[in-house]
């Protein structure tokens, strides 16, 4: 069983630093004069909300920032800070339901992303930049810069090659691309995720934790977010369950949240408040926001809570590397057997019979880590 606290921050980039190398194409150097810089991330929200610190970084020289997201991405691309415009586009090589390719499909995004000056594409590593690169050359962008490991012939013009077997953080890779663009992140930004200010009110969904002033005090409840992309990523729902009772049991309130709503109500029970289907991505940054404490999987809330400052109890399948993608510059505990067979295997459904990595973890580390992170 791996158990440890953690919190990164991203001015702390020396591995980064020596796993990289950048090319630049003297045919399209010039970085006077940045216009309309497109950013792109086309996965899910958790990994845009990752990609913050870069396209803070782009706003530093941009006129105008417009995010690329891809439909499950377009919700946290809004809340970002910097950006001015998001276009929502549904790339056949990314998506894990990915729609054909067509030439219609092509036209669309070609046409959307006229104007656009230069690009910055973000990529996770097992993803190639080029398909994107590609279709922004036909759509006239004059400088592209991406990592790609293979040979980019003349898509890119500053291609950052990085020693992928090295893991770095995700913000902090996707950071280094900005850098090597010739974008760098304003004096006093601490690199660490952010969301657009203000939030929305949420006093209608904890009035039944209210403080001071009829308001839910910072730190008045713990919110256990069941959910996640991927089977593989998920504990198990019972384990949920009788986490909920025992953070009750143990003083807490605690809030519920969730797209399922069938899960967040069997999560939740008779003592948790459900909030299951209920709130806008902006409305669930304003209530983790002020939780004392996230309990979630390897999903995009857990990056949500980073961007709002809130600690995290991590359940954390070892699928894809915990130093890339656990939440990132706020204190966290990581529960999950680390070295499980699982580990690396990129797996959606579970490839391990019992699923040893999480079903191992049980309710009573759960709450002891919630202790640890409010005392």
């Amino acid at each position: 069983m791996s158990r440890g606290r953690q919190e990164r921050s991203s001015r702390d980039r020396t591995a980064r630093g020596s796993a990289s190398v950048t090319t630049v194409s003297s045919a399209r150097v010039g970085t006077a004069g940045r216009g309309r810089v497109l950013v792109a991330r086309l996965d899910d929200a958790g990994d845009v909300l990752l990609a913050g610190p870069a396209v803070r970084a782009v706003r530093t020289r941009a006129r105008e920032v417009v995010f690329l997201a891809g439909p499950n991405g377009r919700a946290a691309a809004e809340l970002l800070p910097g950006v001015d415009r998001v276009i929502v586009w549904h790339a056949p090589w990314i998506d894990h339901t990915p729609p054909p390719v067509t030439a219609a499909g092509v036209e669309e995004l070609v046409g959307r992303a006229d104007g656009i000056d230069e690009a910055v594409l973000l990529t996770s590593f097992h993803q190639s930049a080029l398909p994107l690169a590609l279709l922004l050359r036909l759509a006239g962008v004059k400088r592209i810069t991406a990592i790609s490991n293979d040979y980019p012939g003349s898509l890119l013009d500053v291609r950052h090659v990085v020693d992928e077997s090295v893991d770095v953080p995700e913000a902090e890779r996707m950071l280094a691309v900005a850098e090597a663009a010739g974008f760098a992140l304003p004096e006093g930004d601490d690199g660490k995720l952010a969301v657009q200010r203000p939030l929305p009110d949420i006093g209608k969904f904890t009035g039944h934790c209210v403080g001071v002033g009829g308001v839910a005090d910072k730190g008045a409840y713990v919110v256990v977010h069941p959910g996640t992309s991927a089977p593989a990523r998920t504990w198990p729902a019972d384990r949920h369950r009788q986490t909920v009772r025992e953070l009750a049991d143990d003083g807490h309130q605690v809030v519920v949240t969730g797209t399922e709503r069938n899960l967040t109500a069997y999560v939740a029970g008779d003592v948790a408040a459900d909030l299951g289907g209920m709130t806008t991505f902006a409305e669930l940054a304003a209530v983790i926001e002020r939780a004392g404490v996230l309990v979630a999987g390897n999903t995009g809330p857990a990056h949500l809570a980073a961007a709002v400052g809130t600690p995290v109890v991590s359940l954390f399948a070892p699928v894809v590397p915990a130093v890339r993608w656990a939440p990132y510059g706020v204190p966290a505990v990581l529960l999950g057997d680390q070295q499980a067979p699982c580990r690396g295997s990129r797996a959606r459904l579970c490839p391990v019979p019992g699923h040893p990595c999480l079903s191992q973890v049980t309710s009573e580390q759960v709450v002891k880590a919630v202790r640890e992170l409010t005392q």
